[in-house]
């Protein structure tokens, strides 16, 4: 049995309505091999579905959307669970700098 990573993606509803949130959530799940592992990943993600009053009275959803991402992961101490490369767009002159 193998290890893996699920990304799973949840979309909030307020009332029946979409919102313009949405949970992500980073899951750990096993398999025989990655069908197996996005198998489990979406009955994780299924079992954890929510539907609640929230403060306002208003009925509140978590509906599953999809397993976004799976990756095998190696458990052992150190072991590399999540990687994230962000590029910064760079602005060429400050908009405070002095000019001339």
């Amino acid at each position: 049995m193998m290890s893996f990573t699920a990304q799973i993606i949840y979309r909030i509803e307020c009332e029946g309505h979409p919102t313009d949130q949405y949970e992500e959530q980073w899951r750990l799940v096993y398999g025989d091999n990655v069908e197996h592992a996005i198998a489990a990943a979406r009955e994780a993600g299924k079992k954890e579905e929510a539907t609640f009053i929230d403060r306002h009275g208003r009925t509140m959803c978590w509906k599953m959307l999809a397993v976004k991402d799976i990756q095998p992961v190696e458990l052992k101490n150190g072991g590399l669970l999540f990687s994230m490369l962000r590029e910064a767009e760079m602005v060429p002159v400050p908009l405070w700098a002095a000019t001339g």
